[in-house]
């Protein structure tokens, strides 16, 4: 098994990567291979005469290059599968093309084409990239971890591939996610592509059109449950905690039915979180921090309608709920500010609910007054009329389902509603924010889950804000891995929330931004990690180091994407 190394020379004092091969094996490893960038002294003392063309590129030129490969694909499909084949070919010089362009490349290696990708995956499948584990091999998790491309690895994304996006089961056509998911903690936090590693555990899947697909890629039977896929789980992380003890472990894309219980049974044991329910949590939170603002009011003085109970609409909840408390209201007092709609409506007492969304139900008696059709279905725009609602939340994954009576009714509640329809990709949004703009007049406050471009209000143009986990989760997973802490908190998911929300300038919050703009992401990723690594030393749970120190300790591990010498260094075995 590999182990990626970076040196330094003791006399010159040149940084250098070792690398265990030479020749072709070197041109075919992404993580070493420069390409046509390879210099005349290594093409000679890495045996590589003959293998590449005569002009020597620098990583600049082969930016230019690929971009004006990239920029002929006729669908951001095709796009996609470049930056894959790409990224499979030459990671450098794939990570410094995204890094250039990563307001354009984001939708492409991200939601929203990424769907598209994981509809399609199993006809688009041509490299191998990462690790499946299945029932037929779990057994064998020790030699499973051991085929990971590097032994130091620190950051581990898995899915089950249950619930991809607002796709549902794609089986293990989800490992797009997982992929996609690395790629933004590389260029947003600066993680070294050689330290991650995405899985699929494939436990089979509910989707019958995969089942039926000749050209499926996993494996086929009906999902397991229970305490059979249970039991796949935990020596999954036992297998992880033995060979990567160090690790994080990040959650992705699980189905409600496991993602919150996962995340219970695990929390304490390995370092781990869940993107969709903390991460979605947090950027939600930074975006009301910032709406505070700009209303000049307080989190106490709204009233919050969750429509969608899933995973996403829990974790925002829960967060809203720890910022009310550290208002200084009661958990009990903070729930009872909190409007959960699901389905069947508005929760209710008597409904069968899971645990997670307990804390919402409302009783007959909260609702005394209340004008409504049906006391024990009451919908959306009834439960916003009634309450009083000042901010929304959609994440239901149904477009249009805000409509002009639900804006209006909004509107009717506040000056300056927030309205956020998170859902994703952008087909599935619960609305534009075209007709935002439009059934408010304009006035209005508003963050998406995907991508949108401006708008026009009053004849002035205003940016979207996208409330983009991007902001978060790679921050919250450099500052855990910098500490050394155990375990990720709540607490720290509201330490970077405050610091996202506090790299909003008063330009932006004047203009109805609520989130920095996107190319400010390393920074952005670099102060939010500097918030988790406090509050793990606050907490008693990681590095003591002052503030200057962390800080420099941070910097010092984001990774930048450019060619560094290579030296042979003979490995200890034989290929």
């Amino acid at each position: 098994m590999l182990t990626f190394s970076k040196r330094t020379d003791p006399f010159t004092g040149e940084e250098y990567i070792e690398v265990p091969f030479k020749g072709q094996f070197l041109t075919e490893h992404p993580m070493y291979n420069k390409g046509t960038a390879f210099p005349d002294e290594e093409r000679y003392s890495l045996d590589l005469c003959g293998l590449l063309p005569d002009g020597v590129s620098t990583l600049s030129l082969q930016k230019q290059r690929t971009y004006e490969s990239f920029a002929t694909k006729s669908s951001d499909l095709e796009k996609y599968i470049y930056m894959l084949s790409l990224q499979d070919r030459n990671e450098t010089l794939y990570y410094a093309l995204l890094q250039d362009h990563l307001e354009e490349m984001l939708p492409i290696v991200y939601t929203p084409t990424v769907g598209k990708a994981c509809q399609q995956f199993s006809h688009l499948y041509r490299r191998r990239r990462g690790l499946y584990i299945t029932s037929r091999n779990v057994a064998h998790i020790d030699s499973i971890l051991n085929n990971a491309p590097f032994a130091n690895v620190s950051l581990i994304v898995v899915t089950d591939g249950e619930r991809i996006l607002g796709l549902g089961d794609l089986g293990s056509n989800g490992m797009g996610i997982p992929i996609g998911k690395i790629s933004l903690y590389v260029a947003a936090a600066g993680l070294h592509p050689a330290f991650c590693l995405p899985i699929q555990i494939d436990v089979g899947t509910n989707n019958e059109e995969l089942l039926k697909d000749p050209l499926y890629i996993g494996l086929r039977q009906k999902r397991l449950s229970g305490q059979a896929y249970d039991d796949i789980i935990e020596r999954f992380v036992c297998g992880v905690r033995r060979r990567f003890p160090n690790a994080l472990l990040q959650w992705e894309d699980f189905g409600k039915g496991n993602a919150f219980r996962l995340l219970e049974t695990y929390k304490e044991r390995i370092c781990s979180f869940n993107d969709d329910i903390q991460g979605t949590g947090s950027v939600a939170m930074a975006v009301l921090l910032s709406a505070m603002k700009i209303k000049k009011q307080k989190l106490s003085e709204q009233r919050f309608m969750m429509f969608g109970q899933g995973q996403a609409g829990v974790g925002i909840a829960r967060q809203i709920i720890t910022g009310l408390v550290k208002e200084g209201l009661s958990y009990r007092e903070a729930c009872g500010r909190v409007y959960g709609v699901d389905k069947d409506g508005l929760l209710l007492q008597g409904m069968s609910v899971s645990e997670e969304q307990k804390p919402l139900l409302k009783s007959q008696e909260e609702l005394a007054g209340w004008k409504v059709a049906r006391t024990d279905r009451i919908t959306l725009l009834e439960a916003i009329r009634n309450s009083k609602a000042t901010v929304l939340f959609g994440v239901t994954g149904q477009a249009g389902a805000f409509d002009d009576e639900v804006i209006s009714a909004m509107a009717a509640n506040t000056p300056l509603p927030l309205i956020m329809p998170l859902s994703n990709p952008t087909a599935k949004a619960e609305c534009t924010p075209e007709t935002i703009a439009r059934v408010t007049n304009g006035n209005y406050l508003s963050a998406t889950g995907s991508p949108f471009k401006p708008v026009m209000v009053n004849g002035r143009e205003r940016a979207v804000s996208q409330c983009n986990n991007l902001y978060i989760f790679p921050g919250v997973g450099l500052g855990a891995l910098i500490s050394g802490s155990p375990r990720v908190t709540d607490r720290m998911f509201m330490a970077a929330s405050e610091a996202l929300s506090n790299l909003v300038t008063a330009e932006e919050l004047n203009s109805g931004k609520l989130l920095p703009h996107i190319s400010k992401i390393r920074y952005v990723s670099s102060q939010v990690a500097l918030a988790v690594a406090r509050e793990a030393r606050e907490s008693g749970l990681g590095a003591r180091g002052d503030d200057e120190k962390l800080l420099q300790m941070i910097l010092n591990a984001m990774w930048e994407p450019k060619y560094l010498p290579l030296r042979y260094q003979k490995p200890d075995y034989y290929f």
